[in-house]
């Protein structure tokens, strides 16, 4: 039985990243959100455009207005009214302003703006009443945000509403992306049932497939659902060659016990599947499954055989499916692996340390320190009812017992 840690590196080392070449599509700039960027990107245009103004005010020269004061007042010619989008027509020379907005561009000649607060207008002159900080007071210049021929973004990238907003600015209308990772998803047993069916006895409705599809659906994972798979051995190997052939990963829940109607390890192996990892020292999941195989040089398939019960099925998903899926997505190393903190715990957490527990609940940033409150109930991997809200997992150590008192700080696994 391997630890999390072992069999994290493991996943992580067979998840493979995306082709430069084969994975890479070219979409709208729109259509880019969501996905990971594939390429640096970078533009030949200055950012800020040019030089324009931070503030309503007035341009003017800064050795005009150096020394004025409320009592001393300087006053100025205005020679021009420059709105955003309007290119100035007239060069300021010495004693001469142009009332100016924000985001309008300064003048030849001009250095600095005076807010329009400081100042008083009386018909074309304009009294400033007080003196500017320094030159370039209240400038945006160009290029001090973003210099033409500099990197921009860089490959790895996610891309929400702060990237779109500088390709957007960089009139980067075509964006290269990762292709979207293919994942199959199916549930095996008898016993299975979809939420459409009729509930009868000895029956339980199939809520895996559901969770799955939406938490790697979330990610912008490609997902497609095979339903649920009897426990029928010929059955059950169509499904997985099918998968294995179209999945760049596959998940199943269900199977990977011990059980005689757990067929999925031999059926791996009989369809040429190289399997890693076949159990692990967590609390819930032990009966975890992955397995590696080999299309061709460039083309691979991750399989996970997740547990049956759900709570499992969803922690070994975070716990290990996620950070293959951001590595397979295309993000960069330091995004992959799963996302720890350090929680005061708001209640008393107890494992027996024979394997790594996970205990699932609230996670909370309150006045800039982590809390943690487990949910309530029974903390049992077949009861998803108390799943509802969960943001975090509690990981109780693999050691000796383990008590964790009210107060006391305890890892935590971020769960988005």
């Amino acid at each position: 039985m391997l630890s999390v840690k072992d069999a994290e590196s493991i996943v992580l080392n067979l998840a493979p990243s995306p082709y430069s070449q084969r994975d890479v599509e070219t979409v709208d700039l729109l259509a880019a959100s969501g996905r990971i960027l594939a390429a640096p990107v970078t533009s030949s245009l200055d950012f800020p455009y040019w030089d324009n103004s931070a503030m309503d005010g007035y341009a003017v020269r800064f050795a005009d207005v150096e020394n004025c004061t409320d009592k001393k007042p300087i006053a100025l010619d205005i020679i021009e009214e420059i709105p955003a989008g309007y290119q100035p027509q007239k060069t300021l020379q010495s004693m001469q302003a142009a009332r100016i907005f924000t985001g309008g561009v300064m003048p030849p000649g001009a250095d600095t703006v005076v807010m329009q607060e400081e100042t008083r207008r009386e018909g074309d002159r304009v009294f400033i009443l007080v003196s500017p900080s320094k030159p370039q007071a209240f400038v945006r210049q160009k290029g001090a945000f973003y210099r033409s021929g500099m990197p921009l973004l860089n490959p790895g990238t996610t891309i929400d509403a702060p990237e779109i907003a500088v390709l957007a600015t960089a009139q980067c209308v075509r964006v290269p992306v990762y292709r979207r990772v293919r994942a199959v998803i199916f549930s095996t047993g008898d016993e299975l049932i979809s939420p459409e069916e009729t509930l009868t006895a000895g029956k339980l409705v199939d809520s895996n497939q559901y969770a799955l599809t939406a938490l790697l659906a979330k990610m912008g994972v490609k997902v497609i659902r095979l339903g649920i798979i009897p426990d029928k051995k010929e059955v059950l190997t169509e499904a997985i060659s099918r998968a294995v052939s179209e999945a760049d990963i596959v998940l199943s829940t269900g199977g990977v016990s011990v059980g005689e109607y757990d067929y999925v390890e031999n059926i791996l192996a009989e369809l040429g599947g190289k399997i890693h990892v076949r159990s692990v020292a967590i609390k819930p999941g032990k009966p975890l499954t992955v397995a590696e195989f080999k299309r061709d040089s460039k083309s691979e398939c991750l399989y996970f055989g997740l547990p049956g019960n759900p709570v499992s099925a969803l922690v070994c998903c975070w716990r290990f499916v996620v950070p293959a899926v951001r590595k397979m997505s295309g993000m960069g190393e330091e995004n992959w692996g799963p996302e720890f903190v350090q929680a005061r715990s708001k209640a008393e957490l107890r494992s027996d340390g024979k394997r790594e527990t996970y205990v699932w609940g609230k996670l909370n940033l309150v006045a800039g320190v982590w809390q943690f409150e487990p949910a309530s109930g029974s903390q049992n991997s077949a009861n998803l009812i108390n799943l509802v809200n969960t943001t975090g997992l509690a990981v109780l150590p693999a050691a000796a017992e383990t008590w964790i008192w009210v107060g006391e700080f305890v890892q935590v696994l971020k769960i988005s």
